[in-house]
């Protein structure tokens, strides 16, 4: 099942600091939204408020037009899943387990893992290409390694709703396409904080550029990725061209 999210004039002020301005957002269920900009721009602040590791200073975040912080956490762990940006560490567990672990949201306290939840865990290994690790510790594993396992345990809840900050962080080429692409394929609507802007522009439906706590510009990449907007947000010289087979813009860093 897709999921509408919503944030309604969202803002965070940490020690009278204004993190995140005001923000305000519509993802259509089954759409894919990245959110771009620079080191600081806010974009893990504003997208903890959705999986309710931050609680806004005021405004509003909404899955289905639901406010998740009024939500049971156990339903709304069932709908909305989330790829943290720091790995955590100390899992005293296998690959295999901590994947598994998406499955909890669906279970009775104390219930074990059915055929069911075993094929899920499984199919999630194999997609994230960590099946060969399963019996691994985890806390042994590389930060890509660790990244994807992390990836497959998100896809392991099964929910309509993606909340990823920089799922590509560590991972090599492969699997940075490979996990954009699975997200793709999922259908299920998805938030997507990203620092590559050419990946950005290849998977995601539309950007959201935020800057110093503010939302400055949305819309298709091709109508946001502009060499203005480049040198006003990044401070950087660029070209933009549109790939002869991807159609999507490609971005050209230029040296000063």
């Amino acid at each position: 099942m897709t999921t509408a999210l919503q944030a309604e004039k969202v803002t965070v002020v940490l020690d009278g600091r204004t993190l995140v301005n005001a923000i305000s957002l519509d993802a259509a269920p089954g759409e894919v939204i990245g959110l771009v900009g620079p080191n600081g721009a806010g974009k893990s602040t504003f997208l903890r408020t959705f999986y309710r590791a931050l609680r806004p200073t005021s405004g509003r975040v909404l899955l289905d037009g639901e406010d998740v912080w009024r939500m049971p956490g156990k339903k709304l762990a069932r709908r909305l899943s989330a790829v943290l940006q720091e790995t955590p560490g100390d899992f005293e567990l296998t690959v295999y387990d901590v994947v598994a672990m998406g499955r909890t949201p669906h279970k009775r306290a104390f219930q074990g893992d059915d055929a069911y939840d075993r094929e899920i865990t499984l199919h999630s290994l194999s997609e994230l290409d960590v099946a060969h690790l399963a019996e691994a510790d985890f806390d042994r594993l590389s930060g890509g390694e660790k990244q994807r396992v992390l990836i497959a345990r998100a896809l392991a809840q099964r929910t309509g709703a993606l909340i990823l900050d920089e799922p590509t962080n560590h991972l090599d080429l492969r699997h940075q396409l490979d996990a954009l692409r699975l997200v793709r394929t999922l259908g299920a609507t998805a938030l997507i904080a990203l620092h590559d802007l050419n990946l950005a522009a290849t998977f995601c439906d539309r950007l959201c550029v935020l800057h110093e706590g503010n939302l400055i510009a949305e819309g298709p990449p091709k109508n946001v990725l502009t060499p203005d907007l480049l040198a006003d947000v990044y401070r950087v010289k660029a070209e933009i061209t549109t790939h002869p087979r991807t159609t999507t813009p490609q971005i050209t860093v230029l040296p000063d």
